[in-house]
């Protein structure tokens, strides 16, 4: 299983869908970065994504994007091929 990093807040609704969505998926664990508590972690955020809101989730090196980008990687049948890092 490839590692899964989300940068989040604590309030976040989509944060949470991403989470239930990836832990249904068979992911155990989900490496939170929280930047409501930590500026510099927002502005690296959007220097590597480009965007501003929150979830923005990497599995392994792939950059998936936030909660609706997740949904439809999943829905075409591409999270799973990812997660267990193998070619979907």
């Amino acid at each position: 299983m490839q590692t899964v990093k989300m940068y989040t807040t604590g309030f976040c609704p989509y944060c949470v869908q991403a989470k239930q969505i990836l832990k249904a998926r068979g992911v155990e664990a989900i490496e939170e970065i929280r930047i409501d508590t930590d500026p510099q972690q927002r502005a690296e955020m959007m220097s590597i994504t480009g965007r501003r809101t929150v979830p923005q989730i990497f599995i392994g090196d792939v950059h998936v994007g936030g909660c609706d980008d997740l949904m439809a990687l999943d829905s075409r049948g591409g999270l799973r091929p990812l997660l267990e890092g193998t070619p979907g």
